[in-house]
């Protein structure tokens, strides 16, 4: 059935949802008295609503997903023939496109080896969790088997992921929590805890401090992510992944980096780490695989990491016992391998590279008019803008009033994101994360609307 805006069956739509669907992160309360916003079609960057209204979609569906844009047919075909052909089968065993995109996959990740499929970032975060102390119990005699994790970042909704949830507001009465998930000091330059010159290797240092604290024979992985996302866009200070790099090796701790925000392009390479000259042994990934056109996660790892679960074939408790239902659908990987196809084809990586410069640019710009802006920054087409009360003291912008920036940019027709319910009193900074087809008028209107909302509701 197809749903025209103004239509009854779209009118039905709306009533439907609004009866019956619970939508995420949502408070539900105002749905008593006022529709919820339901989206009909998308092309490109532009959405539009069951009421008719175009929105320019500068969040990439609302959580840095839909990296090559709506309305791609030939993800939606290359997934049609490949259901009628074969939708599904466990994991257990083998299917034509899982292999074909972990081959292409493995291309683009020099020094990694394996992928594993699952179908979600916390799932895929989990399962690294689930291998790190299952080789704690194999290789170190039950040592080595805490997981730490930095303030500030996120990695999943599960009872086992938020156990390493840096962001407070994420995990707030969903505890007690797992035991063994440690956290570091976070590396926000702009909000340092330490007055140094090489902050970077300070704030590196402070994560060797927690090791020593804990022991290191009890330390088995360390997960970050490679620029944090939801936590306030956080990009890593100078020499900090150097040094984490060499905490990781001196005390024999696996480097687990989280991709599943920044994996697929976002920041102009093919993932966050290759900014920075770091080898992980464990990478993760979701939201940007597939571009949203299918469900589909990765656990990607080494030939290393791998060999420890085939080293007692004799012994029926020595693999990973492990399975993900849907990690064995395989319009996942078959509209990955698609998604892959057209950020090479259409180079998009480069374009994220030219647009996130602009956009940097623009955003900088404002800042130089607008005082309420207290830090800009970002890589490629993943960046932040943190609103401040007070230049000098920093002090965060009450987080009603940036939720009125948000607002007022969406009145306008363009959906930017925000900080939110993550950290109490620090859920102020805006979020771009654009699809990587963006061009320059896309950012222009984007930075043009953000002028405008800053000026209507700041002053």
């Amino acid at each position: 059935m197809t749903l025209i805006p103004g239509s009854n069956s779209l009118s039905h739509a709306v009533a439907a949802d609004r009866a019956h669907v619970w939508h995420h992160l949502s408070q539900h309360k105002p749905y008593e008295t006022v529709d919820p916003r339901v989206f009909v079609e998308g092309k490109g960057l532009r959405l539009w609503d069951a009421k008719g209204k175009e929105y320019l979609d500068a969040v990439s569906g609302g959580v840095w997903t839909v990296n090559v844009g709506y309305g791609r047919e030939s993800i939606a075909n290359a997934v049609r023939d490949q259901l009628v052909k074969l939708n599904y089968y466990a994991g257990a065993a083998g299917t034509v496109p899982g292999a074909l995109f972990a081959e292409k996959l493995i291309e683009k990740m020099p020094g990694l080896s394996r992928v594993y499929y699952s179908n979600s970032g916390s799932e895929a975060n989990e399962k690294v969790y689930k291998m790190v102390r299952q080789i704690a119990h194999r290789h170190h005699g039950g040592k080595k088997w805490k997981i730490l994790y930095r303030e500030r970042d996120y990695h999943g909704t599960t009872i086992g992921t938020l156990a390493t949830s840096g962001q407070h507001q994420r995990a707030d009465q969903y505890g007690p929590f797992p035991d063994g998930f440690v956290m570091v000091p976070h590396c926000l330059e702009y909000r340092k805890q330490w007055d140094v010159e090489n902050y970077g290797e300070r704030a590196a240092d402070a994560i060797e401090d927690v090791i020593l604290r804990e022991g290191p024979d009890s330390v088995g992985c360390l997960v970050l992510e490679p620029v944090t996302a939801g936590g306030g866009v956080i990009l890593p200070p100078l020499g900090y992944w150097e040094r984490v790099q060499e905490i990781c090796r001196k005390y024999d701790i696996l480097l687990h980096l989280d991709e599943v925000v920044c994996g697929l392009g976002r920041t102009g390479t093919w993932f966050g780490y290759q900014n920075y000259g770091i080898q992980p042994d464990f990478v993760t990934m979701a939201k940007g695989v597939a571009s949203g056109y299918a469900a589909i996660s990765c656990t990607v790892t080494t030939e290393r990491v791998f060999e420890m679960f085939k080293d007692a074939p004799e012994d029926s408790m020595s693999f990973f016992r492990d399975i993900s239902t849907f990690g064995g659908c395989t319009a996942g990987p078959v509209a990955a391998l698609e998604n892959m196809r057209i950020i090479e084809d259409e180079g998009l990586l480069a374009n994220t590279i030219n647009m996130g410069e602009h956009c940097l640019a623009k955003l900088q710009a404002l800042q130089e008019k607008h005082a309420v802006i207290g830090d800009v920054r970002g890589k490629g087409l993943f960046l932040g803008a943190e609103l401040v009360a007070d230049r000098a003291t920093k002090e965060p912008l009450e987080e009603k009033r940036v939720q009125a920036v948000v607002a007022h940019c969406l009145s306008q027709g363009v959906i930017i994101g925000a900080t939110n319910r993550s950290l109490q009193g620090l859920n102020n900074t805006l979020c771009l994360s654009p699809a990587l087809i963006a061009s320059r008028d896309d950012i222009d209107r984007i930075t043009n609307a953000i002028d405008r909302a800053l000026t209507n509701v700041i002053g």
